[in-house]
C-alpha cells in the first residue's frame, strides 16, 4: 500500500486575506487535470484532506469519489504579512522546529506532532488500501520525514511544484 501526499495547486494570493483561506486560482486547474491525467494517482484509495480551500478544491478536481475533510491536515499554521523571503522563513523554521521561524507561526515541532498523528490514525483506519491525502508542502515534508525516519528534505521541499506528489510506501 502507499500513501500519496499532494500538495495542493497553485492558490489565488489575496492580499489581505490569510493564506489558510486562499482559494485556488482557476488558473492552475489545467495543472490539476494534469495530474489526475499522469496515472501517478491511483484509481481506488481513500481520499482526504486539509479543511483549507485551496486544498480542498484540488482535491475535488482530482477526483470524483468522496473526500473526507480532517482538520488536523491543515497546513503549518501562519499568520502575519507576506514575507518576501518566505523559503527563507520556512528554511528557519526547519533549522529550528521547536519556536516560530517568524511572530504569529506554529512552530515546525507542534505542526509534525499534529499532521503526523492524524496521518497515522488515517493509516490505521486504511491499512489495507492505498491512502491520497491532499494538503500542503511543509506539512507533507514533515510528515514524510517522520514516517520514513529520515530528516525533512529541504530541497525536496522547495522543489514540489503546485500540484505535486510525495509517494511513501508502507
Amino acid at each position: 500500500m502507499t500513501l500519496h501526499l499532494v500538495r495542493h495547486a497553485r492558490p489565488l494570493f489575496t492580499p489581505g486575506v490569510p493564506a489558510a483561506e486562499w482559494d485556488l486560482d482557476p488558473a492552475a486547474y489545467d495543472d490539476v487535470w494534469a495530474l489526475r491525467a499522469s496515472g501517478r494517482l491511483p484509481t481506488r484509495a481513500a481520499w482526504l484532506t486539509s479543511p483549507e480551500p485551496k486544498a480542498v478544491q484540488t482535491a475535488q478536481l482530482l477526483t470524483d469519489g468522496d473526500v473526507g475533510v480532517l482538520p488536523d491536515l491543515r497546513e503549518h499554521q501562519r499568520t502575519g504579512e507576506w514575507l518576501e523571503d518566505f523559503t527563507g522563513a520556512v528554511r528557519r523554521a526547519f533549522d529550528h522546529p521547536d519556536r516560530p521561524a517568524v511572530a504569529g507561526w506554529e512552530p515546525l515541532d507542534d505542526c509534525r506532532r499534529r499532521v503526523t498523528a492524524a496521518v497515522r490514525a488515517v493509516l490505521e483506519v486504511h491499512a489495507d488500501t492505498d491512502v491520497v491525502l491532499v494538503g500542503h508542502g511543509t506539512a507533507w515534508t514533515l510528515v514524510a520525514a517522520d514516517l520514513t525516519g529520515r530528516p525533512p528534505d529541504l530541497e525536496r521541499w522547495a522543489s514540489l511544484a503546485m500540484p505535486d506528489v510525495i509517494r511513501v510506501d508502507r
